[in-house]
């Protein structure tokens, strides 16, 4: 003798603990057989809706054997729960418990998607059974379009979807009037004939009439069974039903639901994406400020030049002062610094601030004492005239070049001054030439407000003093500045017997503003990133929302067999 269709040994469902302990279920024992019609009857919170979830493996029995086929379910995981559901369970919903922002044939189609078949095919089908059930034409119609009978009726369709052997009707006729609940009763009829096993929960004893067998419960308990009919039935030819869809499958009819679902909350779907907007466009701001500052400040850097080396006095130890200046660093360091291998220049520099006049016109601006290799060291060119040679250094001429700021104060028109005199330090100096236009520094200074003399009239002129500020030393091959290094930092410590000196070279500058300025962009990120973080709580809400807005859709959904990684699929798909 085969195995029987649906079979419970000593059911017990329980909920809550102690005191506050709820037996829906307490011992329930039936067997059910293929081809019955069963009316499972009780008054409410008699543990009819329990009884029927369990049927429909939507739900565990604390206690107990169920099996289906004989096969018994205690022993399968969520996934293998929902392909069950697909193969044998059709439910039809005291609510219909359609999803109102899909058409009746995308209601219809919902149990095939979770079944693998291909859209023309479900849909194919939607149709001819929404036509057989007295609903053709109106395929494409919302829930909210149709009347409570064309619902049930569409609910009827959905259950017979993927051919499922048993339906299970919980109150089908609880929201009908009286002429529509007869229609839906002949419908089951007719179900049931077709070979189908049909399983009605019910508390009017008129609906329950129809059915051959009839159970009542009473406090989680089967108080009467009027027992099994034998009546012949029709063969049931169930189509092959897939275990589960593909995940291309999955991943298409997950995204097309993501999208209905946005669009039925248009609003609110803007708004979201308005704030995940405003923060992303918040980080990429920022970190495009910090990078362009960066690659600003690096050019500008880089524009110095890779192949030079600064000294500047001052040290650890033993630095000499003078006022309140470092007076280490003299003409004669410069000139031995020049003599050493691998070095193109070496530029002396003196500076400091002064008067320039011209007529009735007065501009205070920087001053630079340099030597003839000046425009070597710092990559710059002349505008108009020439720089002053080596011959003006040795003789102490009086001769300087501009820069078009300083020029611009003192010349209404800059190319005219090339020839003409300045009076600085209450001495005339010939204008030699106007340096190109630099603009401002990354930090600021106006590169072009400066006037250079030869470091030897300068000192004799205008510092009064022969100590050097710093020394520019350009270097010829690039792939031993290393070495050029450690050559200078020896004959300065040989020639002042001390180490009241430092020496950088522009690499070791560009290692540090590169880390100053990447201090500065992962600041300017973490303060987007809060931005960022409130839109994504904002989505994280939004989402939180939606799930507990449309648990029906999902318990919907698993009851048509929809797998747990369905669902997450979908809501994820959403999110995103």
């Amino acid at each position: 003798m085969s195995d029987p269709l649906l079979h419970l040994q000593d059911i017990s469902r329980v909920y809550g603990k102690s005191d506050a302990e709820v037996r829906a279920l307490d011992g329930v024992d039936l067997t059910i057989r293929e081809g019955e019609f069963v009316a499972i009857v009780g008054q409410s919170g008699s543990g009819k809706s329990t009884l029927m979830n369990l049927l429909g493996c939507l739900d565990r029995p604390t206690a107990g054997t169920y099996r289906i086929h004989g096969q018994d379910v205690s022993d399968m995981d969520a996934d293998a729960l929902a392909a069950l559901r697909r193969r044998t369970f059709g439910f039809v919903f005291q609510r219909y418990n359609l999803l109102a922002n899909v058409s009746a044939s995308e209601n219809v189609e919902i149990p095939a998607i979770y079944a693998g078949i291909r859209q023309s095919e479900r849909k194919a089908r939607a149709r001819d059974l929404l036509g057989r059930l007295g609903l053709g034409g109106r395929e494409k119609s919302r829930p909210g379009q149709l009347s409570g009978g064309q619902q049930q009726r569409v609910a009827v369709a959905r259950a017979l979807m993927n051919d499922a052997e048993v339906i299970l009707a919980d109150e089908p006729t609880g929201a009908l009037d009286t002429g529509t609940s007869e229609e839906l009763l002949e419908l089951l009829e007719e179900l049931h004939r077709s070979g189908r096993t049909v399983i009605l929960i019910t508390h009017d004893q008129h609906v329950a009439e129809r059915a051959d067998r009839t159970i009542e419960l009473r406090d989680g308990k089967i108080v009467s069974d009027s027992g099994f009919v034998d009546r012949p039935q029709a063969a049931l030819d169930q189509k092959e039903v897939k275990s589960s869809p593909s995940f291309f499958l999955q991943l298409t009819e997950s995204i097309k639901t993501a999208f209905r679902s946005l669009r039925a909350n248009l609003f609110r779907t803007a708004l979201t994406l308005l704030g995940v907007v405003i923060g992303v466009a918040a980080v990429v701001a920022m970190l495009a400020v910090g990078q362009g500052s960066q690659r600003d400040v690096m050019a500008r850097f880089e524009d110095m030049g890779a192949n030079l080396l600064f000294v500047s006095p001052g040290g650890d130890r033993g630095a000499r002062m003078r006022g309140d200046a470092i007076a280490t660093l003299t003409l004669e360091d410069a000139e031995a610094l020049g003599e050493l291998d691998n070095v193109l220049a070496a530029v002396p520099s003196r500076s400091g601030s002064a008067t320039l006049r011209r007529g009735s016109n007065d501009h205070r601006g920087s001053v630079e004492g340099v030597s003839e290799d000046w425009l070597l060291a710092n990559t710059r060119n002349l505008a108009y005239g020439s720089f002053f040679t080596a011959e003006d250094v040795d003789r102490r001429v009086g001769v300087v070049v501009l820069g078009t700021t300083t020029a611009g104060e003192l010349f209404d028109n800059v190319s005219d001054a090339v020839g003409e005199y300045v009076f600085l330090a209450g001495a005339p100096f010939e204008i030699a030439g106007i340096l190109e236009e630099e603009g401002a520094s990354s930090f600021g200074r106006d590169q072009d407000d400066l006037a250079l003399i030869p470091i030897t009239t300068g000192m004799m002129r205008v510092f009064g003093s022969s100590y050097l500020s710093s020394v520019t030393i350009a270097v010829e091959d690039t792939d031993v500045i290393s070495d050029t290094e450690t050559q200078a930092n020896d004959l300065l410590l040989q020639r002042h017997g001390t180490q009241d000196f430092r020496i950088r070279n522009t690499a070791s500058l560009l290692e540090s503003v590169q880390e100053t300025q990447n201090s500065f962009s992962m600041l300017l990120g973490a303060v987007a990133s809060i931005s960022l973080l409130v839109g994504g709580i904002g989505v994280m809400n939004i989402m939180l929302v939606s799930v507990s807005e449309r648990t029906r859709e999902i318990g919907v959904r698993m009851a048509t067999g929809a797998r747990r990684s369905d669902i997450l699929v979908q809501f994820i798909v959403e999110a995103v």
